[in-house]
Order: C-alpha cells, then structure tokens, then sequence
C-alpha cells in the first residue's frame, strides 16, 4: 500500500513539473545565459540579421525560453553602440491571462541567484506593480545586486503591454543607456 501512495506521488509530482511550461526554470536559464553575455555585448547568442535601419540592427537570438513567441538581440546604432535582449513571452487577448503570467513570471525571477565566471553570484531584484486593466503598460525593473562596474548597468525588465490588438508580456536585459536611448529617439521623431 505505502509503495503505491508513493508512485502515486510521484506520477502526480512528474505531471505537475511537466504541466509548468515556459515559466518553469528554462527562465532563468534563459536569463543566466543572457547575462553571462552581456560583457560580449551577446556577441555569443546572436544569431543571423532580421532587419536594419539607421537607428537599430535586429538579430535572431540563439538563446530563447521555451514556448516563447519571439526573441532577438537589438543593436542600437548610435554615437555609442547598445545592445538589448528582447523575448516576447507571450500575446493574449485576455487580459487576465496576460497578468497571471505576469505575476508567475515576476515571482520565478525575483531573488534568482545569476552566476558570471569571476564575478560574485548576483541576486536580482525588483519590485512588484500589479498589473491593471486599465494601465496601458506595467513594468518590473530587476537589478543585479549587488552589481559593481559594467554589471550596475544591467536592467532586466519584466512588461505587460496593451497593443491595439492584445497584451504583449515581454522580457528584456538592457544596458541603462538603452532606455535613455529610446526616450532620446522618441523626443526627436516628434
């Protein structure tokens, strides 16, 4: 009897692991690689050119997570060359939906230990904003502590956006000069 409610158990366990999908720890395996390249400017992730224009490159991603509906690496061009990591989670319609993987997403993030060869382990982050039908955009900023030199720079950014057709749940790892970047872009095409 006792080794049946153990098989039982442990099939139930099994199910359970398996059934997690895309937010299981294939994340933050996903975000260990990305960070690990992030001195190389992900040099070693990138994959074959997308697109290109004056302001930006855009690279397939040889890291992506799994179930994920799109990931690339962006090369900003301007007077000092950017680089940013961009995995679109998921789209949905249901605005629900969008922000219970929201949250799930944000909770399996928060405190991951990232570990870079001859750095100290790191610690990310953020602090928690609920997502509400009514926001157009809700962000998650996470900072790798405690971060020194090139590593302070590093933002990993959890997004739930509303576009025109649903919500788009996105992670990103960035450089803090690429948010300034874009604002900088938005200020001139106006």
């Amino acid at each position: 009897m006792k080794s049946i409610i153990i098989l039982v158990i442990g099939a139930t366990l099994t199910i359970t692991c398996q059934s997690q999908g895309v937010f299981t720890n294939d994340v933050n395996a996903a975000l260990q690689k990305v960070i690990q390249d992030y001195p190389n400017h992900f040099i070693n992730i990138k994959g074959a050119q997308v697109t290109g224009n004056l302001r930006t490159l855009q690279y397939h991603s040889t890291v992506e997570v799994p179930g994920s509906v799109n990931c690339v690496l962006i090369q900003y061009v301007a007077k000092k060359e950017i680089y940013s990591w961009n995995c679109v989670i998921l789209e949905s319609d249901k605005f629900n939906e969008a922000k219970s993987k929201f949250t799930e997403l944000y909770n399996q993030i928060r405190n991951t230990i990232v570990k870079i060869e001859g750095e100290k382990p790191f610690i990310l982050n953020g602090k928690y904003e609920t997502p509400t039908d009514d926001k157009k955009f809700t962000s998650v900023v996470f900072q790798l502590l405690p971060a020194t030199g090139e590593m302070q720079k590093l933002k990993v950014e959890l997004t739930l956006q509303r576009t025109i057709h649903d919500w788009r749940l996105s992670l990103a790892i960035h450089d803090e000069e690429r948010r300034n970047d874009e604002q900088l872009a938005l200020i001139e095409g106006y």
